[in-house]
């Protein structure tokens, strides 16, 4: 049988509502009788009901963090979320909250952890790892009003969202210009991720670029099973680009070595350029030229942004944008100077 605050309060003679103020460690509670009340507590082996002090409170001080579905390996193991996590936890800490990771094999899964973890008041709310056009936790966290900021920008909800992001078209367009100045003309943009809203963005911003200086672009190019391979071999034979545009650091190296399984040098014969500047970049040579997205900032202001505007009634849903950096390596030749 558990042992109750009324058991405590008997052991050491006083109301039960003086166990429950030492609880929270209320002033109007004299320190002796806080150390009395605790060296019962240890003797009786009380445990505080964690679940029903947060039924009484309004806040219980932790964030959810909501991880994207993915049924790949290599998206599951994708550094960006562990740095992301940790950023976002050093953050926690110091606003002297904690984090609660939500997950799920399926989107119906994720759904109900996330409702569960909610409606059995763990968390104060969320924060979404990921953003995509059609997605069944956003709608659900719109609908039922729960607190949540976006690290991305999601294009349904937009004016109900609170979102932290890059600006993934500038990410796109920076890239392929980046590819243009060093003299390549036939750039194609390759990813093994089409679901969601960044893939698009910086897909977007790759055509943008290309049509505002007057180059072809192509369809993106899926590297997911081995029929996107053998496609993607005939694709290198036709079209011959000089460049690729990867859609994050870890698909860059399965791709280099892919271009280089099919006879290609890199970056000789075709270029390649990433994004996040994580640390695949200079795992091995040649390290990969790759757009900085500054993992720690997103994470440290998705928490501060959350917290804002659920410590804030009516607080205005903003989109806040973090700046990006080219990292200049040795995966991207000159071109022009090369041909010289």
């Amino acid at each position: 049988m558990s042992v109750t605050i009324k058991d405590v309060a008997k052991e050491v003679g006083v109301a039960p509502s003086t166990v429950s103020r030492t609880l929270k460690d209320h002033p109007s509670i004299s320190n002796e009788t806080k150390e009395r009340v605790r060296k019962a507590m240890d003797k009786l082996g009380y445990v505080p009901n964690v679940s029903a002090q947060n039924l009484a409170n309004k806040y219980v001080n932790t964030i959810g963090v909501i991880l994207p579905v993915t049924k790949s390996q290599e998206r599951k193991n994708n550094p960006f979320y562990l740095e992301m996590i940790t950023a976002m936890n050093e953050e926690a800490s110091h606003q002297k909250v904690t984090i609660a990771i939500a997950s799920g094999e399926s989107e119906e899964e994720l759904l109900a952890n996330v409702e569960l973890m909610y409606r059995q008041k763990r968390v104060d709310g969320f924060i979404l790892m990921y953003s995509r056009e059609e997605d069944l936790v956003l709608e659900y966290l719109v609908s039922n009003k729960v607190p949540f900021t976006v690290i991305g920008q999601p294009y349904k909800y937009h004016n109900q969202a609170n979102c932290v992001d890059n600006d993934n078209q500038l990410l796109g367009y920076t890239a392929t210009q980046h590819l243009i100045e060093k003299g390549h003309k036939k750039i194609v943009f390759v990813t093994n991720n089409q679901s969601e809203n960044f893939f698009k963005d910086r897909y977007f911003g790759y055509k943008k670029c290309l049509d505002e200086y007057q180059l072809q672009g192509y369809q993106e190019m899926p590297l997911i099973t081995p029929e996107h391979y053998a496609e993607f071999d005939e694709f290198l034979k036709e079209h011959q680009p000089s460049a690729c545009i990867a859609i994050d650091d870890m698909f860059a190296l399965r791709l280099i070595q892919m271009v280089q399984y099919l006879g290609y040098r890199v970056p000789d014969d075709i270029s390649v350029i990433s994004f996040n500047n994580s640390i695949f970049t200079t795992l091995l040579h040649p390290y990969i030229t790759s757009i900085d997205v500054n993992i720690q900032e997103l994470g440290k202001t998705a928490v501060q942004e959350f917290l804002n505007q659920l410590k804030e009634d009516n607080a205005l849903k903003k989109r806040v944008i973090i700046p990006h950096q080219l990292i200049e390596n040795e995966t991207v030749i000159n071109v022009l100077s090369s041909s010289n």
